[in-house]
């Protein structure tokens, strides 16, 4: 008894029914020519994830319908499991096909409904009452009993229980579970609990690419009966894998390498950065360069990510500017052979300095000099964005979007933010493992103090606590939700807690004005970061 499994995990687009539509009808040809029984794709195949508020709309249930009459009459040969949402009545539910030579063998709805992190569907689904268990005829002529567990689904005790207690032999697995650091190993030790609770192997397909400011990193892999991991695909690209399911369990496949914690990151950067731009359809990335470490890295994933032709970088000097700074900004430049302009802000600079002398008479200099300086570079590369239509990337960190020390209509200025859910100590690592790869960052702009260059003599460390110091305690306050009594029993100061939280929370108004970034964290500021900007909490 053999059942060959086809795994397929691919980059599709919310909202382009046809296009992935028309992706998983190549699927279904490759993995009959392949002689597999079943072809496994991904949570909501047909829509993409997560379509939001797309699940509102009655006829985005109709469209989804339609592609889904295309799948039937294709899914000749083979059993093809495929995930779209589905409307019955008044009631939605996301749900699962499986379908075989123009008959619908199965229909399933996911059972248990995330509501945390990056995840609102009970916003959208009501939970499905039963799992889905089909029974599958192979080629060799063995029965097979399947059962299909909806992503979420197998999170939980009770859906892959109650499959196995409907004669499931086998659970495969769709799903559409966002990247972020450690996920992979999250996801396997869930499996092995479900395994170990059935005695059941299981496959999981998963989606790959950028969505927004989510980025799903496939790795789509299979369990033994043991809770051995038999088989992996690789990591942010759409790849096939062909499984044997024999005599009860999953035979040992192909395991694609992993990397280290830097290079998937940077991974997951360079395929959110693409897939933004690109299903977006931008020509290509506009990026102010500074000289210092966020925009040359910020740039180095550009150009990854796109192309150097694609890629344009402008420096903007101001009298502040130091030249170690031009001289590293355009070193960089030469290593990396994208289009480079340098544009003066000085005059600029000077014109809004003498219009608004007569309101500023008798007050000293300030933050509001610094943020002229920035407004005025962010108004030049919108209106290069504008007159190309590229796209303007933002450069600032977490650390900074965390403490507000970045400039609205300033740095902040921009459609896309590339490290957005990156702390300052992982850029400098980020950028260590880039030029590891290749040495395209000048090594000055790594070890040099990082400076915003908006006054003499100015360094980050005049405003911020130690990068170090900053990162830890946003890490624990920010992702691991603890209180500023339980950071400083950890051994931080109270000075820092105290000055790191206050920050954070007055700088509020700024993040809900931030472009959308990738999320590499397990709470990035986005769409798990919900928290209100006039409140008075502080604790």
């Amino acid at each position: 008894m053999t059942m060959k499994i086809a795994v397929a995990q691919f980059n599709a687009t919310v909202g382009d029914l046809a296009g992935n539509t028309d992706h998983i009808l190549r699927l279904i040809s490759e993995a009959r020519e392949a002689r597999a029984d079943v072809l496994l794709v991904p949570e909501l195949a047909i829509a993409g994830y997560p379509p939001e508020d797309l699940l509102l709309r009655p006829s985005f249930y109709q469209a989804c319908n339609e592609q889904l009459d295309r799948l039937l009459d294709a899914a000749d040969d083979v059993t093809l499991i495929v995930g779209h949402p589905v409307m019955l009545g008044q009631e939605r539910f996301n749900g699962v096909t499986v379908m075989r030579d123009g008959n619908f063998l199965a229909r399933g709805q996911k059972m248990v409904l995330p509501n945390n992190e990056v995840f609102d569907e009970c916003r959208y689904f009501t939970p499905g009452a039963l799992p889905c268990v089909y029974e599958q005829r192979c080629h060799d002529g063995s029965v097979v009993m399947v059962g299909v567990p909806i992503c979420e689904d197998i999170w939980h005790v009770e859906p892959a229980s109650e499959a196995a207690d409907m004669g499931a032999q086998i659970l495969l697995v769709p799903n559409a579970s966002p990247y972020h650091v450690g996920k992979d190993d999250v996801r396997q030790q869930i499996v092995r609990q479900r395994i170990e609770e059935t005695g059941l192997p299981i496959v999981y397909c998963n989606w790959v690419g950028g969505q927004d400011e989510l980025v799903f990193d496939g790795a789509s892999f299979a369990m033994n009966r043991a809770g051995e991991l038999v088989a992996q695909l690789p990591r942010f690209e759409s790849a096939t894998a062909m499984l044997s399911f024999s005599d009860g369990d999953i035979e040992p496949g192909d395991i694609a390498p992993t990397g280290s914690e830097a290079a998937t990151v940077y991974q997951a950067l360079v395929v959110a950065t693409r897939d933004y731009i690109v299903k977006n359809g931008f020509p290509g990335a506009i990026i102010g360069l500074s000289g210092g470490i966020d925009s040359a890295l910020t740039l180095a994933i550009a150009v990854d990510a796109l192309g150097a032709d694609k890629v344009r970088a402008v420096m903007m000097p101001s009298r502040y500017t130091a030249q170690i700074s031009l001289d590293d900004s355009r070193e960089m430049i030469r290593r990396l052979g994208v289009q480079y302009d340098e544009i003066s802000i000085e005059p600029m600079y000077e014109a809004f300095g003498a219009a608004l002398a007569p309101q500023f008479a008798g007050l000293a200099p300030d933050t509001t000099e610094e943020n002229l300086q920035s407004r005025i570079r962010g108004v030049l590369l919108m209106a290069l964005s504008n007159k190309t239509g590229r796209l303007v990337l933002t450069t600032g960190n977490k650390s900074e979007m965390t403490t507000g020390y970045a400039t609205l209509y300033g740095d902040m200025a921009g459609g896309y933010a590339v490290l957005k859910d990156i702390a300052k100590t992982l850029v400098y690592r980020l950028s260590q493992y880039r030029n590891s790869v290749s040495d395209i960052i000048p090594d000055r702009i790594i070890t040099r103090p990082p400076s915003a260059e908006l006054r003499d003599n100015q360094v980050d460390q005049d405003s911020l606590p130690p990068y170090d110091i900053l990162d830890a305690i946003m890490a624990l306050y920010v992702e691991k939700n603890l209180s500023m009594a339980d950071i400083i029993a950890r051994g931080y100061s109270e000075a820092d807690v105290l000055r790191v939280v206050k920050l954070l929370k007055i700088n509020e108004y700024k993040r809900r004005q931030a472009a959308i970034g990738a999320r590499i964290t397990p709470r990035g500021f986005g769409r798990d970061w919900r928290y209100p900007v006039t409140n008075r909490f502080l604790r």
